[in-house]
């Protein structure tokens, strides 16, 4: 199976899908890649841009091509698995959402389904995703039994937590929706849980946090504070108060002591976001929306995001007042202005940042490093 990035939707998902191919995001509970593995029981390749080729691999002899943004369920999943060779799906539009070997015959797929298409959408709808990903994950499984020492709110259907996961003191509410409690991770005491939320592999709510749903994190993440609507992609840390609303974080990012953004504008009006295909901004249509931070990219203690900001890869924000609401990649300052952050340098952090946690920094990390500076870099 190869999940192909629509071009399109791959420039209006920027900075996120600068590291990575589309199928590789993650919303609800696991990646748009791990979906279709686990409904189809095949593994999936990626064809996107060559400068990530080596890092998310392409296998040219695979028949069956998918969109990558589209987010699987049962019908469009047996869909997909049940064409032959020559037969392409395509939507009431006409668009092709799928195919085996080369595509003659069209079958029109009539049906809804669900994909991501802007980047908000990670967070928007990561409630209905997260729902359908916990049913489809728990199906048939017995979660193991959550200690005495928590106070559990609604029915306990609601609520799994995978093998070697740790939870104590803590209260947790499904009755707003499920909680998903992911292997290895640990919820610390004193923390407040309001679901849908998906605490994945290894990740760690810190003491007295307040998370409200639908909020997702994603391997290895560090979270603490007050968390509302929002997805961290994974191995990132907000470990210390401050608020994070309606808003996606991405991988090896860093939230300093008491950072907050806006996720409301004074006058209540709807949010617009910067749009790397367009270079300008865009009407999100919604009242609510955050931050949206790329991979690698930092924050100092104290800082205030502005509603609706955007951040490229691998940036450093720091100082007083509000940065602009548009910061590209490897930008180093703040209000008071940016200059541009040496790609030596950056390199050097991230190596360190994830070495930290066990994780080599490879060739093929450089060369994302290197192909993002000439594409975004501050300068």
């Amino acid at each position: 199976m190869i999940l192909f990035d629509d071009p399109i939707v791959r420039e209006n998902l920027l900075p996120f899908t600068f590291t990575r191919p589309v199928g590789a995001l993650r919303t609800g509970i696991d990646t748009l890649a791990e979906k279709w593995e686990n409904w189809l029981g095949e593994p999936a390749f990626f064809k996107t841009e060559t400068y990530l080729q080596e890092k998310f691999p392409f296998r040219e002899n695979e028949s069956l091509w998918v969109e990558g943004s589209l987010i699987p369920d049962e019908t469009l999943a047996e869909a997909v698995r049940h064409l032959r060779e020559g037969e392409v799906l395509v939507d009431t539009m006409g668009q092709r959402l799928a195919w085996r070997a080369e595509p003659i015959r069209e079958i029109v797929y009539s049906k809804p389904f669900l994909k991501l298409s802007q980047l908000w959408e990670i967070f928007s709808l990561n409630d209905l995703i997260l729902r359908k990903d916990f049913q489809r994950l728990t199906r048939g499984r017995e979660s193991q039994p959550l200690s005495p020492t928590n106070t559990l709110i609604g029915p306990k259907d609601n609520l799994f937590i995978e093998e070697g996961a740790r939870v104590e003191a803590s209260v947790l509410n499904v009755s707003t929706g499920p909680i998903y409690i992911g292997r290895a991770a640990e919820v610390m005491e004193g923390c407040l849980l309001r679901g849908p939320i998906a605490l994945c592999e290894g990740a760690q709510v810190k003491m007295g946090a307040k998370i409200y749903g639908a909020s997702t994190f994603g391997p290895y993440v560090r979270v603490g504070g007050e968390v509302n609507n929002s997805v961290m992609l994974g191995y990132c840390n907000k470990g210390h108060d401050g608020f994070l609303g309606n808003s996606v974080v991405g991988e090896w990012c860093n939230l300093g002591a008491d950072s907050n953004n806006s996720n409301l504008k004074n006058n209540y009006a709807p949010v617009k976001l910067w749009n790397y295909g367009r270079q300008g901004f865009v009407n999100t249509g919604l009242q609510f929306c955050g931050l949206f931070m790329g991979d690698h990219s930092k924050c100092g203690i104290n800082t205030m995001f502005n509603t609706g900001t955007v951040v490229g890869m691998s940036a450093n924000i720091f100082g007083s007042g509000f940065p602009r609401n548009f910061i590209p990649s490897f930008a180093w300052g703040g209000a008071q202005g940016f200059q541009t952050y040496r790609l030596d340098e950056a390199i050097a952090t991230a190596r360190r940042v994830m070495e930290r946690r066990q994780v080599p920094f490879t060739p093929a990390d450089a060369a994302i490093f290197a192909e993002v500076f000439a594409r975004d870099a501050f300068k």
